[in-house]
């Protein structure tokens, strides 16, 4: 059965998104999905199933106007849960890397998904209640090796979101951050990553990551690391010098370290 519940989700098309919109549908939340790229429609016709209703935004979330696009969707609702998940990340080294794509990274997971928290978060306040998830990474505790700005954009975030929660908590609104470790998406084909270690690897489950961000954005927590061996590591991380962490990335992420021993 539908009802008044609203749930917006970014990159919502594939992996840790699309396994969190189904978790909101699931919860009888209706949902405003969006995403970049045109299977943003099959996966909102796919979450209608769950008798709600679902609208998808094919947008381009690292550009004002594709901000504006999903703000103009959702028009004068009240959000009831925001999902800022939309991310890209770019393997090599960074001289190496065309600059289009690195200003695409930085625009996708800064400034569109910081224009978006500013434009929803402002309205949430003002009505006084709601709760916000950022989708950030346990890459945002280490230097990123051959993944220079990723990394550093997901520091970013894992630090503004918790900013962001201690300015709003006399709003009613709550922020949480969800920490991931490498994950079962299209996102190390998508940052041309298919030749290194990390890309090859094992990885975690999204619908596991999703229900781990899901259940702690819903008990209003702070933040919440994905499974116990990136919690591990990133205890290991606080202890352990940055240009030691440096050179293990290294190892992960350099080109052509899939095929090393």
């Amino acid at each position: 059965m539908t009802n008044a519940k609203l749930a917006v989700v970014t990159g919502a098309s594939s992996g840790i998104g699309r396994e969190l919109a189904k978790l909101c549908a699931k919860d009888g939340y209706n949902l405003v999905i969006a995403a970049d790229e045109p299977a943003v429609q099959q996966a909102a016709e796919a979450l209608a199933s769950h008798d709600v209703t679902v609208e998808a935004v094919e947008a381009d979330l690292a550009s004002v106007e594709g901000v504006d696009q999903l703000i103009a969707r959702v028009g004068d609702r009240d959000i009831d849960l925001l999902f800022l998940n939309a991310g890209r990340g770019l393997g090599d080294g960074f001289l190496d890397q065309d600059w289009q794509k690195v200003r695409r990274v930085i625009d996708t997971n800064i400034t569109g998904t910081v224009y978006l928290a500013h434009e929803l978060g402002a309205r949430m306040a003002r009505r006084g209640r709601g709760r916000i998830l950022f989708t950030g990474s346990i890459a945002g505790f280490m230097p990123g090796t051959f993944q220079a700005v990723y990394n550093g954009t997901k520091a970013f975030i894992d630090s503004f979101s918790i900013a962001l929660r201690h300015e709003m908590r006399d709003t009613g609104v709550t922020v949480t951050v969800l920490m991931p470790g490498a994950t079962q998406t299209r996102f190390f084909e998508r940052a041309e990553m298919m030749d290194t270690k990390v890309g090859t690897d094992e990885k975690d489950n999204p619908a596991d990551v999703a229900r781990t961000g899901y259940e702690a954005m819903m008990a209003g927590e702070e933040q919440v690391i994905s499974g116990w061996k990136n919690k591990l590591q990133v205890a290991a991380a606080h202890i352990t010098p940055a240009g030691t962490l440096a050179e293990q990335h290294r190892k992960m992420a350099e080109p052509g370290s899939a095929s090393r021993d």
